[in-house]
């Protein structure tokens, strides 16, 4: 709960959390998102997400939203890309809006940042029911605007890896932003920051205030923006 309570005095807007731990927290008035799907890195199989909990068991612990994810390209894509149909028309049948984790990972894939492969990821999630997609940014405003015109529902971005720089961060959901990114769900490099609410509020400040990333860092520094 500590640290959900920080990510909502820097006023986030909902928390992705698996099942267990959203029957264990209250997110307040920040919507609950109840993620459906998982693995570990000590399986024989990481990148194969399996089903862990139900639309139906989500509702029942308060969820506004779900999520699924699925890694395009990896061994086990097909029965994630079946998992999810069902997700989405249970979604359907309940009203409940769903979020599609999407990412190029597998042998097949030399770039995971790839715009075309990044492009194609994500108008697949669309297709395939997902009111909201998450995927990789590609790198630059002009690579992630193609992402997002070929996607017909909202583009938000993940944080990826933890980074050194705060700045990069800044930089890249700025450029999200920018293209028409419609903003991020970002883990690590936020609830592992040394300050997660200030954090959250230089995110909040940049996805809905059209803040610069001068600003943002002037959030995260305790100065007025």
């Amino acid at each position: 709960q500590g640290i959900v309570n920080r990510l909502l005095r820097g006023g986030v807007d909902a928390v992705v959390l698996h099942k267990g731990i959203a029957a264990r927290v209250n997110t307040r008035r920040a919507g609950l998102i109840v993620h459906l799907s998982a693995s570990t890195r000590l399986g024989p199989h990481p990148s194969r997400k399996v089903m862990v909990c139900s639309v139906e068991e989500a509702l029942r612990l308060g969820a506004d939203a779900v999520s699924v994810h699925v890694n395009v390209g990896s061994e086990g894509e097909s029965e994630m890309l079946a998992d999810m149909g069902e997700v989405a028309d249970m979604c359907n049948v309940y009203g409940v809006p769903l979020l599609a984790m999407m990412y190029p990972r597998g042998p097949k894939i030399k770039d995971q940042h790839d715009p075309a492969m990044v492009a194609h990821v994500a108008r697949l999630g669309a297709e395939l029911g997902a009111d909201i997609v998450k995927t990789n940014f590609t790198g630059s405003v002009e690579s992630f605007r193609e992402v997002v015109r070929g996607c017909p529902v909202p583009v938000i971005i993940a944080g990826g890896p933890r980074v050194g720089s705060v700045r990069d961060v800044l930089d890249m959901v700025h450029g999200s932003i920018q293209a028409g990114g419609r903003g991020v769900s970002i883990g690590r490099n936020v609830f592992q920051h040394e300050d997660p609410t200030s954090m959250t509020r230089a995110l909040v400040a940049i996805v809905h205030k059209g803040a610069t990333v001068e600003e943002a860092m002037r959030i995260l520094s305790g100065a007025t923006p």
